[in-house]
Parts: C-alpha cells; structure tokens; sequence
C-alpha cells in the first residue's frame, strides 16, 4: 500500500472520528511510518488520534508528536488536578486501595505504585486520562511477580495459538524475569497489537518489549 493511501486513509478516520478536531492535526507518511504533528485541545484527544491511526490498514510504526493546549478557561492547577486523579482512582473498584501515587507537575500526571495485574495499570491510566487541565500522562505503576518465568512464557504461546488473529508460529517469545521480549513478523498493526496484548493478559509480566516487525 502506497504512503499516499495511507496519508489519505488516516485523514479520513481523523474526521470520522467525533471526538477529534481533525483540523489541526497533521500526517506524514514515509514507508508506512506515520508522523502526527499539530495540536489538540485535550490529552484524550491526542490518544484518540493515536489509536485512530493505529487501526489503519498498512500502518507499521507511529511518531506522535501532537501538542495539548487547553483552552485557558479550563486549565487547572496542579494540585487540583491530583486530588481529582486520587478521587477518580479510589472510586474504580477494579484498583487496589491505597495502592497508587499521583504526582502532576506542569499539567503531566505521574502514576506511581505496584499493582497484580497489567488491566489494574491501564485502568488507573485510562481513568486519569480525561480529566481536564493534563498534557500528558507517564504510568510508572510496577506489577508483583505472582509466576515463574517459565510459566509465564508458556501461558503466553499459549495465549497466541488461541488467538484467531495471530498467526502464533511466526512469533518468539522470549522472557527473563518479569520482561517479555517479543519478536519474529506479523501481518498488520493489528495482529502485533494483539500479540502484546496476549502477554500483558499474563500475571506477573512487567514489561512487554514489542520488536515484531510489520511487512
């Protein structure tokens, strides 16, 4: 697929899109690696537009480099900002009480702590991410080790060969401690999303390196 398509493809989804002001984003393509520019009004609105370009067909890499300028009437002070995060985490019952830290300076939130499972790290992610007045958000939160390092590389390859999108034999799974090593050749975007998805799903897994390469 040609980089023009792509261009083409991403610009299209960016407008379809509701929840993006598509006008003041741009795209480059070069080799099917996509570079978003511009500036958004809000931090979900910039990882919208990340995740729309992610699910467009022949995309294989992605540099974001969106900007968030909140409108000065809703801009908030740090401090502000971090009790709203701490109420909005003690609220989701899918987090362990008292577990997380909230640190924001300059409008960027900072998660802190150690929770049992990768679902427990997103959710605190995604449920700061929408509140007003962040610019960006850097989730530092660590996962206990509940297995051993060869169960978990087993429950992952297991994991991919039950995964109706991955074509599980052209993948490697490598893991040392808590640290998942991906590699081999998949598809789509969409089929090496769903690879690291696999090994997130597995207690105990800290980090995911994702090095599948998409051709």
């Amino acid at each position: 697929m040609s980089d023009l398509k792509i261009r083409r493809d991403i610009l299209d989804e960016l407008e379809f899109d509701p929840s993006i002001d598509a006008a003041t984003i741009g795209v480059s393509v070069e080799n099917g690696v996509v570079t978003l520019s511009g500036h958004v009004k809000s931090y979900a609105e910039k990882t919208a537009a990340e995740a729309v370009a992610r699910r467009v067909k022949g995309v294989r890499a992605i540099a974001e480099e969106i900007d968030v300028r909140w409108p000065e009437q809703k801009r908030h002070a740090d401090d502000e900002i971090a009790a709203r995060a701490l109420d909005i985490i003690s609220w989701d019952t899918a987090l362990p009480d008292g577990a997380i830290d909230v640190k924001v300076q300059h409008g960027w939130v900072t998660l802190s702590g150690e929770v049992r499972w990768h679902f427990q790290r997103m959710a605190a992610e995604n449920a700061v991410k929408k509140l007003g007045g962040i610019v960006g958000v850097t989730n530092a939160l660590t996962i206990r080790q509940l297995v051993g390092t060869s169960d978990i590389k087993d429950r992952i390859e297991r994991a991919l060969q039950r995964n109706a999108e991955i074509e599980a034999d052209r993948i490697r799974v490598r893991v040392s401690d808590t640290k998942v090593v991906l590699e081999g050749d998949v598809h789509a975007w969409n089929e090496r999303q769903a690879a690291e998805q696999a090994a997130w799903s597995v207690p105990g897994v800290a980090i995911v390196e994702n090095h599948l390469h998409v051709g």
